[in-house]
């Protein structure tokens, strides 16, 4: 009788030891670690955990015990806050949006600061939690007032949702800049993935009132924003034929598929639309003639092409692109903006990483912003790879490129006055 209540806790060791050998196995079959990047074990261990997360996610999905997004958030949140004795943090609420603020407590003769930060996550995973230290270390070592936003996530909310949640705090923070002891002439919006789209999407929307909700539509009282500080961001989901598209497909941790993935389901797109998504088949022609001059491989710098190969041109799908228009929503595709739009914006501070799937994104913006006159600081990071921001401070697990990244964001936003 004794031997079977043994039963259960081996099948449950045996169940989690095989999710782990899959993740391991998928690992080695499927995962593309390239030779530029430092501490190479250190990387396949992350993966293999985050991998074994995501499945045993997945599954629990699939058993309507848990959506895996909601499981992996509640690992993520399960993390200790370090608490910063030099910062007041607090808690709120803009409306119904949980926001978190930032405020060094040494006192000022001068407003400080401000920056607007927008967490990662491909509105999947991240939050206000997450992204803890991050937003302390910008706060403490820049002098400045932080407020990040808590915005909406999926399953329960699309991306309409969360840019909505963003737009919204942001232009709440920015009516009340005085309660918090911000200076109106120096805010900034900041965003880490599609935190930078949503930072990008915010400074656009500031600029371009057509695309303001009526309640919005007269923005001549707001501040100015300063500067955008975007670092590796989602900037448009028109061409995924980009040499930096072909070359790290397989790269983690936004491999092409869990970029498909995480694309349909915060946009509400049916899975079966990837394939002709991934080879352009939903762009109308008479539109690709527009954006072709802003989004072809022609615009990215040749030493960036090693083994790029350009696709033949596919037939539309006018079913597609009616399934699909969402991509070409301002909030999904800010780089596609109209040249008076774009000659409007603030300077940008622009991340990338060599070992990134979206590292074209920051090279097409900046080739954009450039032309129109726009102030822009590029930082490339050889070594880097997508959410690598997130592990600056997580030892053992840190990276010299995490820590290159933060330092160098916290560096741009000092020298704004």
């Amino acid at each position: 009788m004794g031997i079977l209540w043994l039963v259960p806790p081996l099948a449950l060791t045996t169940f989690l030891l095989g999710i782990l050998v899959w993740a391991i196995f998928k690992h080695f079959l499927t995962a593309d670690v390239p030779s530029t990047l430092q501490h190479r074990f250190k990387f396949r261990f992350l993966h293999c955990v985050f991998l074994y997360v995501v499945t045993l996610g997945n599954i629990l999905e699939k058993l309507k015990i848990c959506p895996m997004p909601k499981f992996f958030r509640f690992l993520q949140d399960c993390m200790i806050l370090r608490k910063d004795p030099t910062l007041v943090i607090t808690n709120l609420h803009f409306g119904t949006i949980p926001v978190r603020l930032f405020q060094p407590k040494a006192p000022s003769s001068v407003p400080r600061r401000g920056i607007i930060f927008y967490h990662g996550g491909g509105g999947i995973f991240g939050g206000l939690d997450c992204y803890h230290s991050v937003c302390c270390f910008l706060a403490r070592e820049t002098d400045s007032v932080v407020l990040s936003i808590g915005y909406r996530l999926y399953p329960d909310h699309n991306a309409l949702a969360m840019g909505q949640d963003c737009l919204y705090a942001s232009i709440h923070f920015l009516k009340t800049l005085e309660t918090y002891g911000v200076d109106p002439s120096r805010v900034l919006v900041c965003g880490e993935s599609i935190g930078g789209s949503f930072a990008a999407f915010v400074t656009h929307a500031l600029v371009n009132k057509s695309v303001l909700p009526l309640a919005f539509m007269d923005t001549s009282h707001l501040p100015r924003i300063r500067a955008q500080v975007l670092i590796y961001p989602f900037l448009q989901g028109l061409n995924f034929q980009l040499p930096s598209h072909q070359q790290n497909q397989n790269v983690p941790f936004l491999p092409q598929n869990f970029l498909m993935k995480c694309l349909c389901d915060v946009l509400s797109i049916d899975h079966s639309w990837k394939d002709v998504i991934l080879h352009g088949e939903f762009i109308p022609p008479e539109m690709w003639r527009k954006y072709q001059k802003w989004l072809s491989d022609e615009n990215i710098p040749k030493k960036f092409k090693n083994s790029f190969r350009p696709m033949a041109p596919r037939n539309f799908n006018e079913a597609a692109y009616l399934e699909t228009s969402i991509l070409f929503h301002p909030m999904n595709s800010p780089l596609t903006a109209d040249d008076e739009i774009i000659a409007q914006l603030p300077e940008a501070f622009l991340v990338s990483c060599e070992n990134d799937i979206l590292r074209d994104d920051s090279l097409l913006f900046k080739k954009r912003l450039e032309d129109q006159g726009v102030p822009v600081t590029w930082y490339h990071v050889k070594d880097g790879f997508h959410a690598s921001l997130i592990l600056f401070d997580k030892k053992p697990f840190s990276f010299p490129c995490s820590l290159k990244i933060v330092n160098a964001v916290a560096s741009y936003i000092k020298n704004i006055q």
